[in-house]
């Protein structure tokens, strides 16, 4: 790429967030979206194909067979808020791959591990990875990063609150 798709804003935004939705389609044009967790490495997206229990072997997935007949895909980080101002999103258009490289793919697994614990024992060392190249990026309203979420002593410490 000759140029930077991702504005620095909209990294911060997408590097922060904890999940996205993927879109794909079938060779028909029939979409398919899922939540996904993902890394922002660089200049490339990369989804892990995790242990969790499937109902096909992880290569039969649909995101995958899509990917596989068309590389064409899209992926959405959205925030949602009561607070209005606080909404967000960015759409990424992007070109989808399954990562062949094993010092990428290698690269991307440890990403993943250290963004989500619980890939430490759901994403196995020789786990498939997709890779989206980002060719286009849409964006509108709060684009700061997303603030951590209540750990379980802030969760203990309200519920203690409420019964009080």
């Amino acid at each position: 790429m000759d140029r930077q798709v991702l504005a620095d804003d909209v990294r911060r935004f997408v590097s922060s967030a904890r999940v996205g939705r993927l879109a794909t389609a079938t060779p028909d044009g029939l979409p398919h979206a899922i939540p996904v967790c993902f890394v922002l490495l660089g200049d490339s997206i990369y989804i892990g194909l995790d242990a969790k229990p499937k109902s096909v072997d992880v290569l039969k997935l649909r995101r995958v067979r899509n990917i596989t007949s068309n590389p064409q895909a899209a992926l959405i980080v959205d925030r949602y808020s009561n607070d209005w101002a606080q909404l967000g999103y960015v759409l990424i258009t992007a070109d989808a791959s399954l990562v062949s490289d094993d010092c990428e793919r290698v690269r991307a697994i440890e990403a993943l591990r250290h963004k989500y614990l619980q890939y430490r024992a759901l994403l196995s060392d020789d786990a498939h990875v997709i890779r989206l190249t980002p060719r286009r990026a849409t964006s509108w309203g709060d684009l700061s990063p997303w603030r951590r979420s209540c750990g379980s002593n802030s969760v203990a410490r309200i519920r203690s609150e409420v019964e009080q």
